[in-house]
């Protein structure tokens, strides 16, 4: 390339921006190297040329949710369907969304909260599940002779609802419990005894700050933080997700 100009000759090296401008940097045969400014007075091989910036290609749009799920770029979310997913409290519903919260809304799923699960059959009749309003719960600890258990088994004695709700759960003591630990820098989460609050002991194991609820909350964050996709996950709770975003996303079949 030639500097019409000054007559330098040399290879393009580089554009970029400097003082606001864009530039190129030819290099010539000995190694030196000039600044010029991008546009006409260029000649190669004797024919004048017009530089310009090189276009940058736009970001790659990610294939893959982070759910795993193909991504639909440039789809709006549909309305809200009746039907709902529960889940036990904020935490949850906050991993739920960071992970399904894309295929959630493409299908129009909302994700609600309970505040726990005591007399969660109570909280079943409440939402009145019915032909084309199917109720998708998740439940933390849900162990055969746990509470949770007994709560989760009350709601298929329902008459008449029973058919539209799906209670599923995940065997965990709390849902940070299915975060794999290796995704927070342990082996594995610290047994914690039973007269000892379970979040402030796991909290306190890892050597974080443990004494109010904003340290807890703080310690959550971090937790949430280091989720990016399923892959974070146990199989335990992606498997019962996924079951009950099938449930309520069926919801056609009731007629």
């Amino acid at each position: 390339m030639e500097d019409v100009e000054t007559g330098w000759v040399g290879a393009v090296v580089r554009t970029e921006k400097s003082g606001g401008i864009h530039v190129v940097v030819l290099e010539d045969r000995r190694g030196k190297q000039r600044t010029f400014p991008l546009g006409p007075g260029f000649w190669i091989d004797g024919s004048p040329v017009d530089l310009v910036a090189p276009r940058r290609p736009a970001p790659a749009r990610p294939t893959r949710t982070a759910s795993g799920s193909v991504a639909v770029h440039g789809v709006r979310a549909r309305t809200a369907r009746e039907s709902r997913i529960l889940v036990e409290g904020r935490h949850d519903a906050e991993l739920v969304e960071k992970v399904w919260g894309d295929d959630l809304r493409i299908e129009g799923v909302v994700v609600e909260m309970l505040d726990g699960v005591d007399d969660l059959a109570h909280a079943v009749r409440d939402l009145a599940p019915g032909p084309g309003r199917r109720l998708g719960v998740l439940v933390d600890h849900l162990v055969s002779g746990t509470k949770e258990w007994h709560e989760a088994a009350a709601v298929t004695r329902l008459p008449d609802v029973r058919d539209h709700v799906l209670v599923v759960g995940h065997p965990y003591i709390d849902i940070w419990q299915a975060v794999r630990p290796s995704t927070i820098g342990a082996c594995a989460w610290p047994v914690i005894p039973r007269d000892t609050e379970w979040k402030k002991g796991v909290l306190t194991s890892f050597g974080w700050p443990a004494a109010t609820q904003a340290d807890v909350a703080a310690g959550w964050r971090r937790i949430l933080g280091s989720v990016t996709s399923w892959t974070d996950l146990e199989p335990d709770l992606l498997g019962r997700v996924e079951e009950l975003i099938d449930f309520v996303t069926g919801d056609h079949e009731d007629g």
